[in-house]
């Protein structure tokens, strides 16, 4: 049995969103809700752009992390529409989530962010999207979310 698991990298999402729209407190947490107005993919395994009209449906916990479930589609360069649901979590303290907000710089260390995409593909030559599992690096800044898709070997 092996100890690591290995992955590979598959592409790159570059999702533009808009500013949240903030639902405030609830049973559960604070619901923020980014829409996803555009984006690109690139990379070795897929390329195409994302179309307008998803979101990601963010829940701040009462312990400060983010629970992130963001849905969209993906349109290949050949036409072909693959709809994405990506799950995650976000970590980071006050201060590095404070300077976020302003749009200072933050090392990567400071901040935990990280996903499980799940794709549905059609038949064909995308085929594999849905038949195989994912984790991402995910990065964002106030407009743009970078992840960066692995796939499991």
């Amino acid at each position: 049995m092996a100890d690591a698991i290995n992955s590979e990298f598959a592409f790159e999402i570059r999702a533009k969103v808009s500013k949240p729209l903030d639902f405030g407190a609830g049973r559960n947490g604070s619901r923020m809700v980014f829409r996803i107005i555009d984006g690109s993919v690139s990379g070795p395994k897929f390329e195409g752009r994302i179309l307008p009209g998803g979101a990601d449906y963010a829940l701040v916990r009462a312990d400060g992390v983010t629970v992130i479930e963001a849905h969209y589609v993906i349109q290949n360069i050949d036409g072909t529409c693959v709809y994405v649901k990506n799950k995650g979590l976000f970590i980071a303290n006050k201060d590095a989530i404070d300077r976020m907000d302003r749009g200072d710089p933050v090392a990567d260390e400071e901040v935990y962010f990280r996903a499980a995409p799940v794709f549905d593909a059609p038949d064909g030559p995308h085929s594999w999207l849905a038949d195989r599992l994912f984790i991402s690096t995910c990065r964002f800044s106030l407009d743009e979310v970078t992840i960066r898709v692995y796939t499991v070997l």
